[in-house]
């Protein structure tokens, strides 16, 4: 299991000094990822000079200390640490699935490979932040039963009913149509491609992007070399141009994937999608 990853959306946390601040003059919050690996935590809360906290979450109803995120072997765990509180954990990738983490629950395991964690708050909108969860595994269809040390499992473990599978697709679409042998759809053509799709009508260019490196650091595994800031574009298109070489090459996206994604505009009846 490689670990998990953590996301907290801009406008949600604070950086613990300074960052930028909305037109009422309160901290507005960058953007945080976190990758965390097995026996790892993460603390989540307002946070102060003497609770730290790695999620800053801005907001007066949210403790201090709010709870924390421990990975495992095999799976994530969350602690809520709020005496009056419940968290939700929503299955975004589902049919509204959630789980309710009751107030001071320690260690509530958490099954859903992509989830999105909801605190309440005296404001009509909600603080939440995402987390893909470890990388599941699948035994071999063909496996009939032994002990677990004689099966095989998958090499890349992939949920065809996970929004990143669609992006995933997309970015393997014109390859696969035969349209062109270099190009690969950049972030904003795949938010295009794919809003037609009852899952990804609010689907934003920095999700598609956080699918993206989920896709190459999680599910693929695939190292694209780090470089400098001119070398930051060329870094996007190498992953993108690895993830979907990979994909064909092992067959992980084939044609009949295609039916997945929404028509293509200008495709009716009697004319091939």
């Amino acid at each position: 299991m490689s670990g998990i990853v953590v996301h907290l959306p801009q406008g949600s946390g604070s950086q613990l000094s300074g960052g930028s601040r909305d037109a009422d003059g309160e901290p507005r919050g960058d953007a945080v990822t976190l990758r965390l690996g097995p026996g790892e935590v993460a603390r989540f809360g307002r946070g102060s000079a003497t609770t730290p906290v790695e999620l800053r979450l801005v907001d007066e109803a949210i403790s201090r200390l709010a709870g924390e995120i421990r990975v495992t072997d095999d799976h994530w765990q969350l602690s809520n640490h709020s005496a009056t509180q419940s968290y939700l954990v929503e299955n975004p990738e589902g049919a509204g699935e959630y789980l309710r983490v009751p107030p001071r629950r320690a260690g509530a395991p958490i099954p859903f490979e992509f989830s999105r964690v909801v605190l309440p708050t005296r404001g009509g909108a909600t603080v939440a932040f995402q987390v893909f969860a470890p990388d599941h595994v699948y035994l071999d269809p063909d496996d009939t039963g032994g002990p677990w040390e004689g099966r095989t499992v998958t090499a890349y473990s992939l949920d065809e009913t996970a929004t990143y599978f669609l992006v995933l697709v997309a970015l393997c679409e014109p390859r696969l149509r035969d349209e062109s042998p270099v190009a690969v759809p950049t972030t904003p053509q795949i938010v295009e491609r794919l809003r037609g799709h009852a899952a990804c009508a609010r689907l934003t260019p920095r999700a598609v992007s956080s699918h993206i490196d989920y896709l190459a650091e999680e599910k693929m595994r695939i190292v694209v070399p780090a470089g400098g800031e001119s070398g930051r574009e060329a870094r996007r298109n190498g992953k993108r141009e690895a993830i979907v070489g990979l994909a064909l090459r092992f067959g992980l996206v084939r044609e009949e994937h295609l039916a997945l994604l929404p028509p293509r505009p200008g495709a009716g009846a009697g004319v091939t999608a």
